[in-house]
């Protein structure tokens, strides 16, 4: 059952729901501000904002006319300060559950968009529409407008809609993933209950080419490739292969590996590990030889295929390698005057944990989860190295998720 109450905030938690107290017990409310006074139906251990009775000086107006309907942003409605702040104490709040109190940076606030967005496509009355989950539901919220996204895939979004119409069935859905490469729009699909016959693979070649996409792959499959999706590392053009993983954001991309190159000093030689297409492999080369190492095969020959077409560069070596069943050993990385890390959001525990054992001099973790990253932390504080700098980076704007940089040396 749920009942409707009057409730002061009284903070902001880690997924940017205002929580309130009721009897010693949290209720999360999505919208409401540290500050307020709000009305809402609670159910559970969440409430639904009904109205803001006395509202926080630091509530502004979104940005966007999907927010609290759409479920990609939480915090449109916190001022630039006060979400800049929250995201900061996320950081200092991970660190310090593992007893750990680094100089924690202030946010460093970026101009670029996000160049990738996986979206969700159903067939509607007016066609197929594009867009995101509604929040706490999995009903679509079709985007017309999107202020983290690149403005080049939101004005596609109706013409792609179109040209995947004849693999949707009444009822069906597809997910739909669009990268905004240097060569343009890459869009790969996945889902579809319809077969891929040679009249509708024809037909979506004719209109993809029409349409300009550099490429269109569906089910894990090229359709048509007009031209080679890339995109730049360093100074560094780097092949782009269907569904793989990349940086949301480019600007947050420069600066993460300007934050990595600075850290390497006079380093000869770096270990770049969960390296993906070489976003930092590729920077890192202009100083010392890198030895990059990642679970995915595709990643790494896309990667060393790029390598040996670039010149200027130190050597690079390219090396397909579980991380996380197979992590470096200590003397594997003793080899290595730098290591960087840059895990997925589960971390790098067992690598942090040889590293702890090594003898290597400087360490560059790069997370998007200050969670791991604080745990990886605690082992590499424990086995004798200290917390030099810790930076944010606004990756994913008026989202819960912020992007660390953390330099370690013995």
């Amino acid at each position: 059952m749920s009942d409707v109450r009057e409730l002061s905030i009284i903070r902001l938690g880690a997924q940017g729901d205002g929580v309130a107290d009721i009897d010693g017990r949290n209720i999360f409310v999505p919208f409401a501000l540290p500050g307020e006074r709000i009305a809402a139906e609670i159910e559970g251990e969440r409430g639904h904002l009904l109205r803001v009775l006395e509202p926080s000086p630091e509530r502004v107006a979104p940005v966007c006319k999907h927010f609290r309907r759409c479920g990609g942003c939480s915090v449109q409605h916190l001022a630039p300060d006060a979400y800049a702040a929250w995201k900061r104490g996320l950081v200092i709040d991970a660190f310090k559950a593992r007893g750990l109190e680094p100089d924690v940076g202030p946010l460093q606030r970026l101009a670029g968009k996000r160049r990738r967005a996986a979206l969700k496509a159903v067939r509607s009355e007016a066609g197929i529409e594009l867009g995101f989950h509604e929040a706490a539901s999995h009903d679509l919220i079709a985007i017309e407008e999107c202020p983290v996204l690149e403005p080049k895939i939101v004005a596609a979004l109706p013409a792609v809609g179109k040209l995947i119409a004849p693999l949707l069935s009444r009822r069906g859905e597809a997910r739909v993933t669009i990268t905004l490469t240097k060569s343009g729009l890459d869009v790969d699909v996945e889902g579809t209950e319809r077969k891929l016959t040679a009249q509708i693979r024809t037909a979506l070649a004719s209109e993809a080419s029409a349409l300009g996409l550099a490429r269109l792959v569906i089910g894990g499959e090229s359709v048509v490739e007009t031209l080679q999706p890339f995109l730049t590392f360093g100074d560094v053009d780097v092949i782009l292969p269907p569904a793989v993983f990349v940086q949301a954001v480019e600007a947050a991309e420069t600066e993460i590996a300007q934050r990595i190159v600075a850290a390497l000093g006079k380093a000869k030689k770096v270990a770049d590990l969960f390296c993906g297409l070489g976003a930092f492999t590729f920077p890192m080369a202009a100083r010392a030889r890198v030895s990059a190492f990642d679970g995915s095969q595709v990643a790494v020959t896309a990667l060393a295929n790029a390598a040996k077409k670039a010149s200027g560069l130190k050597p690079i070596t390219a090396v397909v390698r579980d991380l996380f069943r197979d992590p470096l050993s200590a003397l594997e990385l003793n080899e290595h005057d730098v290591v960087v890390f840059d895990p997925p959001r589960a971390g790098a525990e067992a690598q942090s944990q040889r590293l702890a054992k090594s003898k290597v001099k400087t360490v560059v973790a790069v997370s998007c989860n200050p969670a791991t990253l604080a745990r990886d932390a605690r082992h590499l504080i424990d086995g004798g190295y200290k917390i030099e700098s810790v930076t944010l980076v606004d990756q994913f704007i008026y989202s819960a998720h912020v992007e660390v940089v953390a330099v370690f040396r013995r």
